[in-house]
C-alpha cells in the first residue's frame, strides 16, 4: 500500500504580508498589525518577518512590542482584505486537491494521497509547485510541511520559513521532530505544558517514550492522543472545505471598554449575550443541557466555570439566568472584569427525550420561549433596535449595530 502524502501550507506572517503587499509603503519596515486601543484590543495579531526578528511577538501589548521595536510601524487590522486572499489561496489549493481542510484563516492540509499527481511527482515537487503558485498569484509566500499524517504536516510548516518546503518522512521523523519541545506539538498549549514540565516531559521524544497509561492518568483523553501523535500514530482524515462539522457549543463574548464593577453590569452583558446564543440554538435546532462561563478580569486572571442546567433549552433568559447564578456562586470579586463570555455546551436536538421534573413549571418554560421566538420575528422585521429589555436601554452605541440602545459600558464582540 502506498505510503499517505499530507501537505499543511502556512501562510506567512498572513496579516502583516498582505498589509505590506496592499501598501508598498509599508516594505523595508518593521510592521505590525494590532488591535484598537480604544476598544482594549491593543495587542500584535501579527508582525512581519522583520519585526519578528526584533522580537515582536503575537500577543504583545503595543508598549512591549514599541520597546523591542522602537521603529515599528503599526497598522489597524483589515479583515476583509484577509479573507479574500484566504479565500484566493485556498482556491490554489483546490487546483492540487478536492481535499482541502482550513485550519483557520492562513493554514489548510491538503491530502494527496491516490492524487494523479503523485504519478509524476513527489510530493516534494508538488509542494514547491503550490509554493511558487501562490507567490505568482497572489505576492504572498507561503511555508509548506509534506508528510504522511497531518500532525507532521503541520510541524513541517513551521520548522522552516519563510516560503520554504519542509519533508518529515516515517524513516526520519525521529531524528526531525523528538528534539523539539513538546509545546511545539499541536494541542499542547501552556497548561498541557505545565503538567508536562513537573513530570520531566519538555521533548515531543520524551512525550513518545513516556507510559500512554501515566498520560491518560495525567491529561485524560488528551494525553493517549498527545502520544499518538508523537508516535506518529495519527490517522485523521484530512477533511474537505465543504465539510461541516457537528456543532458541540454555541457562545458570545465580549471585552469591555470599561471594566465591569458590579454584578447588575455582569448581568446585562450576559443578558446580551444570551440573546445571540438563543436565536442561534433555535437555528440550529438544538438545546442546551449545560452553561460554561468565562472570565477574564483587570489583570487578565482566567477562570472558566460550568454548571448543569435543570432540563435541556433554548431560551436565552434561562441560560442568562443560569450563567448569572453559576457566577455570583464561583467568582468572589477580588478584581473587576475585563471580559466575559457565555456558551451554551452539551447540545442535544430540541426534540431529543428528557427526564421531566414534577417541580419545574414547563408551562412558564413554553411561555417564555414563545415570547423569545416572538422578540426575534419582530427583530427581524424591523431591526434589532425595534424591542429590547428595559434594563438594556440607553443612549449608547453597541459596535457593529446601528443605534443600538444599551445600558451598558461599550463594548466589542470578539
Amino acid at each position: 500500500m502506498p505510503e499517505r502524502v499530507v501537505l499543511h501550507s502556512d501562510l506567512n506572517n498572513c496579516y502583516a504580508s498582505i498589509e505590506c503587499m496592499l501598501d508598498p509603503s509599508l516594505r523595508g519596515k518593521y510592521v505590525a498589525v494590532c488591535g484598537n486601543t480604544e476598544e482594549r484590543h491593543g495587542i500584535v495579531l501579527a508582525k512581519n518577518q522583520l519585526a519578528k526578528q526584533r522580537g515582536v511577538k503575537t500577543g504583545d501589548v503595543i508598549w512591549e512590542a514599541k520597546q523591542k521595536c522602537p521603529e515599528l510601524t503599526i497598522v489597524p487590522p483589515h479583515m476583509d482584505q484577509y479573507l479574500k486572499y484566504s479565500k484566493l489561496v485556498r482556491e490554489i489549493y483546490l487546483r492540487y486537491s478536492p481535499e482541502v481542510e482550513a485550519f483557520g484563516i492562513d493554514e489548510s492540509w491538503i491530502e494527496l494521497t491516490g492524487s494523479p499527481l503523485l504519478q509524476r511527482y513527489s510530493g516534494e515537487e508538488v509542494a514547491h509547485q503550490i509554493r511558487r503558485t501562490v507567490k505568482e498569484e497572489t505576492g504572498l509566500t507561503v511555508s509548506v510541511g509534506v508528510s504522511f499524517n497531518k500532525i507532521f504536516a503541520k510541524l513541517g510548516s513551521d520548522l522552516k520559513k519563510p516560503d520554504a518546503v519542509t519533508c518529515i518522512s516515517r524513516e526520519s521523523f525521529k531524528d526531525q521532530i523528538w528534539p523539539l519541545p513538546a509545546s511545539d506539538l499541536l494541542y499542547v498549549g501552556r497548561a498541557t505544558k505545565a503538567k508536562l514540565d513537573r513530570y520531566g516531559i519538555y521533548t515531543i521524544g520524551q512525550l513518545a517514550g513516556a507510559s500512554p497509561d501515566f498520560l491518560t492518568m495525567l491529561l485524560g483523553k488528551n494525553g493517549n492522543m498527545l502520544w499518538r501523535f508523537a508516535n506518529g500514530l495519527d490517522t485523521s482524515r484530512v477533511m474537505p472545505c465543504t465539510f461541516e462539522p457537528p456543532v458541540k457549543s454555541i457562545g458570545h463574548g465580549i471585552t469591555c471598554t470599561a471594566d465591569l464593577v458590579n454584578a447588575v453590569e455582569v448581568h446585562h452583558i450576559f443578558l446580551e449575550l444570551s440573546q445571540e446564543i438563543g436565536l442561534r440554538l433555535r437555528q440550529q435546532g438544538l438545546s442546551a443541557q449545560r452553561i460554561q462561563i468565562s472570565v477574564r478580569d483587570c489583570e487578565l486572571g482566567y477562570r472558566q466555570h460550568q454548571a448543569a442546567l435543570p432540563f435541556p433549552t433554548q431560551s436565552y433568559l434561562e441560560i442568562c439566568t443560569a450563567g448569572v447564578e453559576l457566577f455570583n456562586r464561583r467568582y468572589a470579586w477580588e478584581k473587576d472584569i475585563r471580559s466575559l463570555t457565555i456558551r451554551a455546551i452539551d447540545l442535544v436536538p430540541v426534540d431529543s427525550p428528557h427526564q421531566m421534573d414534577l417541580w419545574i413549571d414547563y408551562k412558564a418554560h413554553d411561555k417564555r420561549l414563545k415570547i423569545e421566538e416572538t422578540i426575534e420575528s419582530i427583530r427581524r422585521r424591523f431591526g434589532h433596535s425595534a424591542i429590547n429589555f428595559a434594563s438594556l436601554t440607553s443612549n449608547i452605541k453597541y459596535p457593529g449595530r446601528q443605534e443600538v440602545e444599551y445600558k451598558m459600558p461599550s463594548v466589542m464582540y470578539q
